[in-house]
């Protein structure tokens, strides 16, 4: 089932998420409709408070929309990040600020422990836009999108630059319903 992506500045998406404790057919639900979300929407990662649901969980596919969609499902649940190496600047954008795409200091390695959707511990890394999308996807579970991590004069301009992109995005949207 595709969700509703939650569109900022919605409340959720500032409000950390809970650690998930009961790993059930309700998860696999969950992470089904994440993927099926994420895909239909053209993202490479999707957090469960970006469609409504407080609960620590993470998805990323980074060949969505292309051929090889869904054979490298990355599923995430309680990440936490381990370490993280090196530096880098690049573009980000994300589902819950449709149009809006900003540079961002990123660690270019990542390495984070999560528990798979059987509730079994595992270590993964990634560098680049994986390790970008850990990072970005978690930010997301404690409250954090990726205009927080500008400067305060960014994030404004930025924020000026998305209140004419989301009018243009609803008005997209009311045409679609």
């Amino acid at each position: 089932m595709v969700r509703e992506i939650r569109i900022y500045p919605d409340e959720v998406l500032k409000k950390k998420a809970e650690t998930v404790t009961d790993f059930n057919e309700e998860i696999r639900q969950i992470v089904n409709d994440m993927f099926e979300t994420m895909y239909k929407r053209g993202g490479v990662g999707l957090a469960a408070n970006q469609v409504g649901i407080l609960k620590r969980i993470v998805i990323i596919d980074l060949h969505s929309g292309k051929e090889n969609q869904g054979k490298e499902q990355i599923v995430l649940i309680n990440p936490e990040i381990v370490t993280l190496e090196g530096e880098e600047i690049k573009e980000e954008g994300c589902l819950s600020l449709p149009g809006l795409y900003k540079k961002v200091k990123r660690a270019a390695y990542a390495k984070v422990k999560a528990q798979n959707l059987d509730g079994e511990e595992f270590t993964i890394e990634g560098e680049g836009l994986l390790a970008r999308a850990f990072q970005h996807e978690i930010d997301h579970l404690n409250g954090i999108v990726f205009i927080d991590r500008l400067s305060p004069l960014q994030k404004r301009l930025a924020l000026e630059k998305y209140k004419k992109l989301k009018r243009n995005y609803e008005r997209k949207m009311a045409v679609k319903k």
